[in-house]
């Protein structure tokens, strides 16, 4: 069977972010276009940062898929961590606040960059 590489930013038991990956089955279409299951969405947003664009600690308010269009964006977790995508990366963010929590900003969440010379462009679809 096919599959697709599916990078997953979620919160982990401890409340704190951490990213993983999965096999998405590409169990559709034909041999030549193979294709997941389609998914709902809740509709999409288009996002231009410019050039040294940064955030703090946050948690992300709803999951969502994560598409870099153009420019390159870091992903920075509690741990010290970091991850860089490019244009044509993508991951599922859905490090959301625990359930009770009240959001600490040295335990929840990542932070998010952009990086190089060119202004970030990113296009979100909610789950």
């Amino acid at each position: 069977m096919t599959t697709f590489p599916q990078v997953i930013l979620y919160t982990d038991t401890d409340g704190r972010a951490r990213f993983r990956e999965e096999a998405l089955e590409l169990n559709e279409g034909t041999p030549k276009a193979m294709l997941s299951p389609l998914a709902p969405s809740g509709g999409y947003q288009f996002r231009h940062s410019p050039v040294g664009f940064r955030s703090e600690f946050h948690c992300t308010g709803s999951a969502q898929w994560l598409f870099v269009l153009g420019g390159a964006m870091e992903i920075g977790l509690q741990d010290g961590s970091t991850r860089v995508f490019l244009p044509g990366s993508h991951f599922y963010s859905a490090d959301t606040l625990p359930e009770g929590a009240s959001f600490d900003a040295k335990v929840h969440g990542h932070c998010s960059r952009q990086l190089g010379t060119e202004p970030l462009v990113t296009l979100f679809v909610r789950g």
